[in-house]
């Protein structure tokens, strides 16, 4: 499991250049996008396509590939494989044929936003990407409502007004902090209370990855 940088190509380890370097596969969620980092980095190695829509059919084969003794790097799109991607999946499996996994640690969009946040980082807790629709995305947070620990997600820019007036409509007016392009050229932190934030991006084009961390109780 081989951790990739979640924008600028230098926050790579040299120990998962080596990896990807002299591993007989890579697995990658999207080979172009994958190939853009080996390219940088003058690799050349044979890729395997393993998605979300895919990772039924394609677990098996690299399980058996894994089997005949051939060692396969998973990597996804940018960060650490297996959160909030397809990798899970896969660990899970390869777990259950006692297959040995190591996980080659770096970048997580994830520690990346909650500690530049300044909201509590001692205790937290990661949600993922919150629902697309509506009705399931207001369920889910409901539930949150009450917790105490400070609340990491992943969201679309395309929906993010549209979340971040539905958390202000069930949390209150939080503090909050929206992460776009973490380490890239256009990496901005936004922080505030969620009324303010509304405000700010209300007429706005939102693009890029967005990472939103929300103050919990306890901090209230």
């Amino acid at each position: 499991m081989v951790a990739t940088p979640i924008g600028h190509l230098s926050d790579i380890t040299l120990r998962a250049l080596d990896v990807l370097a002299k591993v007989d596969f890579i697995a990658c969620e999207d080979t172009r996008h994958t190939s853009i980092l080996l390219n940088h980095y003058h690799i050349k190695n044979k890729l395997i396509s393993y998605y979300e829509y895919n990772k039924q059919k394609q677990t098996p084969k690299l399980i058996n590939l894994l089997k005949a003794g051939k060692s396969i790097a998973l990597v996804s799109d940018a960060g650490t494989p297996g959160i909030s991607d397809p990798g899970y999946y896969l660990i899970r499996e390869a777990i259950k044929e006692k297959i040995a996994i190591f996980s080659i640690p770096g970048p997580s969009a994830v520690i990346a936003a909650l500690v530049i946040s300044g909201l509590a980082s001692a205790s937290f807790v990661f949600e993922g990407f919150l629902p697309k629709r509506e009705g399931r995305k207001r369920k889910k947070l409901a539930e949150l409502k009450d917790e105490k620990r400070t609340i990491v997600f992943y969201e679309s820019p395309y929906r993010l007004l549209r979340t971040l007036c539905l958390i202000y409509e069930l949390f209150g007016d939080r503090q909050i902090v929206v992460v776009r392009e973490l380490t890239k050229k256009f990496e901005t932190v936004l922080r505030g209370r969620i009324s303010a934030i509304i405000n700010e991006i209300h007429n706005q084009s939102i693009k890029g990855e967005i990472v939103i961390v929300l103050q919990g109780v306890n901090e209230l």
